[in-house]
């Protein structure tokens, strides 16, 4: 079945000119289907990890949004145990108007403001708001530990 233009003009644009930090790779056999290897941020706890993504292009994209999850162990407050990621553009702030590099770039973001009001790892947002200092340690110990 052949791709929408879209998502291969998306997908011409990502590897032509990649997001800073941030690289994604179509699967050769699907190619709705990213590898993405995301940098932390400078001057964030994650700064110095290298994290994996999966990120898919449902059949609907771009009426829909993509669904997209760490396969790399985080301690955020906004990404739980199974990777999934708590970001409004990812629910229901999306529109066709975005585009999978926006989506990687909100959450790279993402990784260097957490928000602890929105949680989806209800446990570490309780650390991160009741000693963020601690929590900002932890999250550094585990990028040292998952993603370098």
């Amino acid at each position: 079945m052949a791709l929408p233009k879209r998502i291969v003009k998306e997908t011409e644009r990502l590897m032509a000119d990649p997001a800073p930090g941030i690289m994604a790779y179509p699967h050769e056999d699907n190619l709705r289907y990213f590898d993405v290897v995301m940098s932390g941020p400078a001057q964030s706890p994650f700064e110095g990890g290298s994290f994996k993504l999966e990120l898919f292009l449902p059949e609907d994209y771009p009426m829909a949004p993509p669904r997209v999850r760490f396969l790399t162990r985080i301690y955020h407050p906004n990404i739980d145990k199974l990777g999934r990621i708590c970001l409004d553009i990812l629910k229901d702030k999306w529109s066709p108007a975005l585009q999978v590099r926006t989506v990687l770039l909100s959450i790279q973001a993402l990784l260097s403001a957490p928000n602890p009001d929105d949680p989806l790892a209800n446990d570490v947002a309780e650390h991160y708001k009741t000693n963020e200092k601690a929590a900002i340690e932890t999250s550094r110990e585990w990028t040292k530990k998952y993603a370098m």
